[in-house]
């Protein structure tokens, strides 16, 4: 069956691969602020600030299949260093805005839907350097258990939880060989993620096949989390 799923963001990294993979066999809606990265494919595109704006329901069909939130940040500072507003910007990034929408469309959300956030490998595994970052995303893993199961059996919440992937916002961190070396070598699997890799396990969580999963922290972070190799 051809599914209606929404993304909040799909123009950049991790959301327009997950794009590639959806929009051959469903009907796909993208709220972004920019259409770069979708020139030729069909989905349908909804203008969209997450920090700042409301979404426009009017062109969403009545029932939704999937939702996905992909909007977030990197913000890696020691603590000393990170200012009141930039935990404030990155809870509102990644935590605030993301339940501002699903408000917005918690009731289109159809019989067996199901619903996709991102966390970090940092909420479960204590990193330097991570602590708004970690704030942000572990305030994701809580809702999302919640919300899973307050809306059970109708809906499914997962989450999936990275550790660093290559894509634009991860730009600075692997802005060189050298740099992308050194994270690599720190995963057991020798390399860092690839946005195919976190879209993949989004893609199935959306699907049937995972019918039987939900308030559930999926880590695919090359070994990050559970696997001390040093």
């Amino acid at each position: 069956m051809s599914k209606n799923i929404l993304l909040i963001g799909g123009s950049h990294g991790i959301g327009q691969a997950l794009v590639q993979l959806l929009h051959e066999n469903h009907n796909v809606f993208v709220a972004s602020r920019t259409t770069e990265g979708l020139d030729g494919i069909n989905v349908t595109h909804i203008p969209f600030d997450a920090t700042s704006d409301d979404l426009d329901t009017t062109t969403l069909p009545d029932e939704l299949h999937g939702f996905v939130y992909c909007p977030g940040s990197i913000n890696l500072k020691p603590f000393k260093m990170m200012s009141l507003d930039t935990f404030e910007q990155d809870m509102q990034l990644n935590f605030f805005s993301m339940v501002r929408v699903v408000k917005t469309i918690i009731g289109k959300m159809a019989e067996a839907s199901s619903m996709v956030f991102f966390s970090t490998v940092a909420v479960g595994t204590g990193m330097p350097f991570h602590t708004s970052v970690a704030a942000a995303k572990g305030a994701i893993e809580g809702f999302a258990k919640s919300m899973a199961a307050e809306y059970a059996p109708k809906i499914r919440v997962n989450v999936v939880a990275p550790s660093l992937v290559d894509t634009p916002l991860a730009g600075r961190l692997l802005s060189n060989d050298k740099k992308v070396e050194m994270m690599s070598q720190r995963h057991p699997l020798k390399r860092v993620g690839k946005p195919e890799d976190i879209a993949n396990i989004a893609a199935f969580l959306l699907k049937d096949d995972s019918s039987w999963m939900t308030g559930q922290i999926v880590g695919v972070d090359g070994g990050m989390s559970t696997l001390n190799i040093s």
